[in-house]
């Protein structure tokens, strides 16, 4: 049975933490987490290193507790899905009929490349629907930007407040809105020099090649290989599902590498798109799926010349 302040409820229970003090974050996460470990609930922390260690040692000795590499889980917002997910299925196979997990974001995903992560916010909303699973998201009201603090209302339908209230969010957006908000996308740094490469209505195998002969070297192999992947996809989603003309462009640097595809459609139409594997059969929604676990970065924009999705590989930006 549930318990705490998801009592009586089905299904997620998805609250936003912000503080503005380590006290105030410890005041709310150490009875969240010991009440989880008396209920005899699977109890997980997956918070960066320094807030990590700040709950390790505020907690009673010997509380069960396990702790997540918040890094790790956190790396990117489609293999956070993935990981979760398998978790949460497991967990319940077991026998739990509750999961409590603290979990941020890490500190780089606050900054440019937070879009993507405000769409994890919203989308797990829908994605973590069909298990009992109680989490608290941590936002440090100290270095969240009030742009992020503003996604944070709209993405989580509750708050938990210092004073033990859990109290609705007057800014929450179900999940299908707000995924098909248009949000800006601000060039990349790269951007503001010449693309390496545009190529205009190319095939897949062609945008493979482009990459191959001007960005090999500058990334670990790994990361080259899973970036091939992802322009692959993307260019033959561009081709399959979009309007022509579709246009390839590409920036490369020595530690990083932008791409773009554009076609003058409107993108895909399943708002979870990227983040989840298309469960209806949408066009493109393997394809996106898999681009946004072979990139450090995926951001997409719709204006009135179409669609856009951008790809990054290498170190994050803002890192």
């Amino acid at each position: 049975m549930r318990t705490g302040a998801a009592a009586g409820r089905t299904g997620y229970f998805h609250e936003a933490l912000c503080y503005g003090s380590d006290e105030e974050l410890l005041a709310v996460v150490v009875p969240f987490l010991v009440g989880g470990v008396e209920a005899n609930e699977p109890t997980f922390v997956a918070l960066g290193e320094r807030t990590g260690n700040l709950v390790r040692a505020a907690l009673p000795p010997d509380t069960k507790v396990e702790f997540l590499s918040g890094g790790d889980v956190y790396a990117r917002p489609t293999a956070a899905i993935r990981m979760y997910r398998q978790l949460l299925a497991d967990l319940v196979a077991d026998g739990a009929t509750q999961i409590r997990i603290i979990g941020e974001v890490p500190p780089v995903g606050l900054g440019p490349t937070w879009d993507w992560w405000a769409r994890y916010e919203s989308a797990i909303n829908h994605a973590y629907d069909d298990w009992p699973l109680w989490s608290m998201c941590a936002y440090d009201t100290r270095t969240s930007a009030p742009g992020v603090l503003a996604d944070v209302a709209a993405t989580h339908p509750c708050f938990a407040a210092v004073d033990g209230r859990h109290l609705p969010s007057v800014d929450y957006v179900a999940p299908e809105t707000f995924l098909r908000e248009t949000r800006p996308m601000p060039p990349d740094p790269m951007q503001t020099t010449p693309p390496l490469v545009d190529l205009l209505g190319p095939t897949a195998a062609q945008a493979r090649a482009a990459v191959h002969q001007v960005g090999q070297g500058g990334l670990r192999d790994d990361e080259f290989d899973d970036f091939v992947v992802a322009v692959s996809e993307t260019v033959t989603n561009g081709l399959r599902h979009g309007s022509p003309p579709v246009r390839f462009r590409l920036w490369a640097g020595a530690e990083r590498i932008v791409a773009t595809v554009s076609d003058a459609g409107t993108g895909p139409q399943d708002p979870y798109a990227g983040l989840l594997p298309s469960a209806n059969g949408m066009p493109g929604g393997l394809g996106l799926w898999i681009t946004h676990q072979s990139c450090n970065h995926v951001t997409y924009h719709r204006d009135d010349q179409g669609f856009t999705l951008r790809l990054t590989a290498g170190r994050p930006l803002g890192a």
